[in-house]
């Protein structure tokens, strides 16, 4: 099915006449946040932000930005994401470059970060030596979160696709933490040797059959890092497989969860040999980041 097309606008029209147009026609199809897409989309067109969007809301928008500004609202009418049209996602309060082969990065990731920090603070200060592994990295989102946080952390970040990687590395070399970060093709850790003391992972968790079922923004993900398998669980199988060779003493695995899954996660993880603690709800309740470590024997000191 066709996109819908906006009006075209017009070069006279002012751009808060714009940034009304555009929301009007946003809410019209159905878009969650009609107000904000507008503001973002003038603001990228006109490299204006909120505060000058507002100062400058009478001023005519000009042939060229009308025209531009016209072209991405008829993107966005098609349901492709405010972020890969603007080609980049803050994440942690870091603006991240995207390309086709990453995963937008969502809020609710934000949670594997929270859960991290929190087990890292478990075990001493924030500024001590720390190794970190990000399986499955994509965009770097979550390495390179840990790594702003974690001034004396090196890192290390996997992913099947190259192009992703790419993607990564630049964000890591915008964000000055390439002296510490470095990345790797392969399967989640099957690249890496241990100890770390902090492995993360948002691992694609979509049973295979609910794809066709995600809204149409998500589907703009690349289908390797949504697909989890039958039953969703198949990235999770791998980590749990390999996670023991991986932690150093002391050391957590932080991974996100998809709804409903905390319970299947934890009882993966625990027969890997992982003792696993209640998942950390993300901003609507939803159990979104589970901790584990190498569970201890009783004949352990």
């Amino acid at each position: 099915m066709a996109a819908p097309a906006p009006e075209p606008l017009a070069a006279a029209a002012s751009v808060a006449q714009a940034r009304r147009a555009l929301a009007d026609a946003f809410r019209k199809a159905g878009l969650d946040s009609p107000e904000l897409d507008a503001r973002l989309l003038a603001g990228h067109v006109l490299g204006l932000s909120h505060t000058e969007l507002t100062l400058d809301g009478a001023r005519p928008l000009g042939d060229q930005a009308a025209h531009a500004l016209t072209v991405l609202a008829t993107r966005r009418l098609g349901r492709e994401p405010i972020a890969r049209i603007l080609g980049f996602k803050e994440f942690w309060g870091l603006p991240l470059r995207l390309n086709e082969a990453t995963l937008v990065p969502r809020p609710e990731t934000e949670t594997v970060v929270e859960a991290a920090l929190a087990a890292i603070d478990q075990n001493g200060p924030r500024t001590r030596t720390l190794r970190i592994a990000d399986l499955g990295t994509g965009s770097g989102a979550l390495l390179i979160a840990l790594l702003t946080e974690l001034p004396n952390a090196t890192g290390a970040g996997t992913d099947l696709s190259a192009d992703a990687l790419a993607a990564a590395r630049d964000n890591a070399a915008r964000l000055c933490v390439t002296p510490r970060a470095e990345f790797a093709i392969g399967d989640f850790g099957a690249p890496l040797t241990g100890a770390f003391d902090l492995v993360v992972s948002n691992p694609p968790y979509i049973p295979s059959g609910d794809i066709a079922a995600l809204a149409p923004e998500v589907h703009r993900d690349p289908r390797l890092a949504l697909d989890g398998g039958a039953d969703g669980l198949d990235a999770y199988r791998t980590i749990a497989g390999q996670a023991r060779a991986l932690l150093g003493d002391g050391g957590y695995l932080v991974v996100e969860l998809g709804i409903g899954q905390e319970q299947a996660v934890a009882t993966l993880f625990r027969k890997a040999g992982l003792a696993p603690s209640l998942a950390r709800p993300d901003l609507s309740g939803i159990p979104r980041a589970l901790s584990a470590h190498i569970a201890r024997s009783r004949h352990d000191g």
